[in-house]
Order: C-alpha cells, then sequence, then structure tokens
C-alpha cells in the first residue's frame, strides 16, 4: 500500500494534530516505513503457529500474602503522643 501525503494529512487531522509541512513530509516517509515491514510481516507463514499472548512465560508474579513478622503492640505504640490501650488516641475531627 502506498501512503500519500493526503492520507496523512486526513489522519492527522481526524486526531486534531496540526503538522507543518516538513513534519507531514517526515511523517509519511516514517509511516510508509511502518506499513511496508508490516508487509513484509505478512509474507512470513504463521499458520502452524499457536496464537499467544505473551512472548515469554510467566507464573504469577506477586509474592504471598503472608505475615512476616509479629506485630509487638509495645513497640508499636511508643513513640505515638497518645494511647488508649492498644489503639493510638487521635483528636475526633468529624461532629
Amino acid at each position: 500500500m502506498k501512503l500519500t501525503s493526503e492520507v496523512v494529512a486526513r489522519v492527522a487531522q481526524l486526531a486534531r494534530l496540526r503538522l507543518l509541512p516538513e513534519e507531514l513530509n517526515q511523517l509519511t516517509i516514517e509511516l510508509q516505513s511502518i506499513l511496508q515491514y508490516m508487509d513484509k510481516l505478512r509474507e512470513i507463514d504463521t499458520s502452524e503457529i499457536e496464537p499467544f499472548t505473551q512472548a515469554v512465560y510467566s507464573s504469577n508474579a506477586f509474592r504471598d500474602d503472608l505475615v512476616t513478622n509479629d506485630p509487638n503492640t509495645d513497640a508499636i505504640l511508643a513513640n505515638a503522643p497518645a494511647t488508649a490501650k492498644t489503639f493510638f488516641k487521635v483528636p475526633k475531627i468529624i461532629e
């Protein structure tokens, strides 16, 4: 497919892009290069290849949600300005 400056200008207009003439020419060349590469990829026989969503298999990347340290209530509350039993005491802000 041959890409023309008019087509690129129309797409830029639809995308609400203001392009200078030299930008339009450069973008036309770049987009034409991309389309040529896609044509080259289209020539490859992929009928024997299973569709996939990732190039590399990966399992769950998240770690298990485990408690790694037992909370020491006294140490946690040691620097609190005010406490009530095992809780932080804060001023009331909502009536």
